[in-house]
């Protein structure tokens, strides 16, 4: 298939497996902007406050040079320290996005570093919001980007090579694996708690398409989800299992226990809310 008849709205990881996520659209988009302007008004009073009652009073011969000082680093601290800090440690979200559901994540779905997040916000403050080069027309290009753009990105996102992705994206479970009979009691054992989603989206859609790719990255990417698999998850599997039964077997006891869970949780919530909706769209 030609490159330019791929959808826009997946991504396709550096292993090159295509990465089932839903971008994020304009709307929400701009009001996880809104909620981190507010968080971050809040935040410069907060901060203008503690440095005129606290640090200036510590500071012998303070005018009001000094005292304007304070203002710009405040207001750098916010501009620039807020996105950055919460985006590095909050794997690319910030207030806003986490009320909305939205992350960060690089051109090929993995998470976002630090230069990511500095990349991004310098560009922002400097050519978006608040837009320090023009100041009135900044918004306006940036909105205008992201109307044009097939993914929604922002100047920032182009400069860094991120894109915004809805995190609780109202999906079904999609295809899993059938487990291996032989290897049902041994899957029943397993420590899956340090097998996070990433990985196991990634499992999911390998084995779903390992047959569309072709030798060797077939074998290569096989061997490299294995390995992974194996130093998270405990304990190893039987000798002489294939690595696809492996990796199967481990996906599909990772989502029956998942299942098992969400009906346990359903059953607790029915017992106090009788008419509340699905958890997802099409589950029950």
């Amino acid at each position: 298939m030609d490159r330019s008849e791929e959808p826009v709205d997946r991504l396709v990881s550096g292993e090159a497996v295509e990465l089932d996520v839903r971008v994020a659209g304009v709307g929400s988009r701009v009001l996880a902007r809104i909620l981190d302007a507010l968080a971050q008004g809040v935040l410069y009073l907060l901060l203008l406050v503690v440095a005129v009652l606290v640090v200036e009073p510590l500071v012998p011969g303070a005018d009001a040079a000094s005292t304007q000082a304070l203002t710009v680093v405040v207001a750098v601290v916010v501009l620039v320290g807020y996105p950055v800090t919460m985006e590095t440690l909050a794997g690319g979200r910030t207030i806003g996005k986490l009320a909305l559901g939205l992350r960060v994540v690089g051109d090929d779905g993995g998470p976002i570093r630090f230069r990511h997040a500095l990349t991004r916000c310098l560009v922002a403050v400097a050519v978006e919001w608040p837009g320090l080069v023009l100041p009135f027309l900044a918004p306006m290009i940036a909105l205008a980007t992201m109307l044009a753009h097939p993914r929604g990105k922002r100047i920032g996102d182009l400069a860094a090579g991120t894109i915004v992705i809805h995190e609780r994206a109202p999906a079904a479970w999609g295809w899993v694996p059938a487990m291996p009979p032989h290897l049902a009691s041994w899957a029943s054992l397993l420590d899956l708690t340090r097998l996070d989603d990433e990985l196991a989206l990634a499992l999911r859609h390998y084995l779903a398409r390992n047959r569309q790719i072709h030798e060797p990255a077939r074998s290569r990417i096989g061997y490299a989800l294995a390995v992974e698999v194996s130093a998270r998850v405990t304990p190893p599997p039987p000798p002489g299992v294939p690595g696809w039964a492996y990796l199967a077997a481990v996906l599909a006891e990772r989502h029956r226990r998942a299942t098992g869970r969400l009906a346990a949780n359903r059953a607790a919530t029915a017992s106090v809310w009788p008419d509340a909706p699905p958890a997802w769209p099409g589950t029950t």
